[in-house]
């Protein structure tokens, strides 16, 4: 039961006539002179078509080679219909659940009380940042990090507030263990649905497992001492708290993002597997 909490909490976690007139008859001579003349720049001309057609081939074999040698990933999907259908019901939680729960909570509670759980939220996990920054030798990051959860946590009102930001202009820097194994080459693996969490991959399925031992809003077993929740239940509530409360902060987004799909499924997945390209990459 432990590892199946773990599984579904975690989620601190793509377009521009010619006229006539008479004149006099030139002499034979006259015209077998203009004859040639006009065969002549006739052969003039087909050689510079035919120059002018080369460079255009030229052109276009360099455009066809160009786009026929540039390399696209593509992701591994054996879970395809598995993917597809959990897609659906999370599409399903969301209209008929999670996305009413947070326009109510949004109706009753007031913005700045909203953002300052988000605030106190993404304070806390600060480990799991700093750890994956770490890692990947980002040291920079890693004061950057650190700068802000002092004076967040000081001045900020145990991270309530977000004077690193608005004040101190110190940038955050958002990385996980998903991250971290990109940016050592690790492949994402094929891509799988999360339940309730959404999209996700083989490649950071595992890193979401890593993070939570840093994490202090994940209960583990034996390390109940260093987590916030004592049991499996707490880490739940914490996590539909967090869920409920980003959701009302970002009213409106999904359903813009989703008017856009053709296809749901393919769609949310290339706009995942883009965006955990891009964050490596940064």
């Amino acid at each position: 039961m432990q590892h199946v909490a773990i599984f579904f909490m975690l989620i601190l976690v793509a377009f521009s006539g010619c006229s006539q007139s008479t004149t006099p008859q030139p002499s034979p001579q006259k015209n077998e002179l203009s004859l040639i003349e006009t065969e002549t720049e006739n052969n003039s001309d087909v050689e510079k078509i035919s120059d002018t057609e080369d460079e255009i081939d030229d052109d276009n074999d360099g455009f066809e080679e160009e786009f026929s040698t540039e390399k696209t990933e593509t992701h591994s999907d054996p879970l395809s219909g598995y993917n597809r259908s959990m897609t659906n019901f999370n599409d399903k939680v969301y209209t008929y659940a999670l996305n009413p729960v947070a326009e109510a909570y949004a109706y009753v509670i007031p913005q700045p009380f909203r953002i300052g759980l988000s605030n106190f939220i993404k304070n806390l996990n600060f480990p799991v940042r700093l750890v994956n920054n770490l890692l990947q030798g980002k040291m920079q990051n890693v004061s950057d990090e650190t700068g802000r959860f002092l004076a967040n946590s000081t001045i900020g009102l145990l991270g309530v507030m977000d004077p690193a930001t608005s004040y101190l202009h110190i940038p955050a820097h958002v990385e996980d263990f998903g991250q971290t194994l990109g940016y050592y080459g690790v492949g994402t693996g094929f891509h799988i649905v999360l339940p309730f969490l959404g999209p996700s991959n083989l490649r950071d399925l595992a890193g979401i497992s890593v993070d939570a031992y840093a994490s202090p809003l994940i209960n583990i077993r034996g390390l109940e001492r260093y987590k916030i929740p004592k049991n499996w239940v707490e880490s739940m509530g914490i996590v539909a708290i967090h869920m409920i409360n980003k959701t009302s902060l970002n009213l409106g987004q999904y359903e813009s993002i989703k008017k856009d799909a053709l296809d749901l499924y393919p769609f949310l997945r290339d706009i995942y597997e883009q965006k955990r390209v891009s964050d490596i990459a940064e």
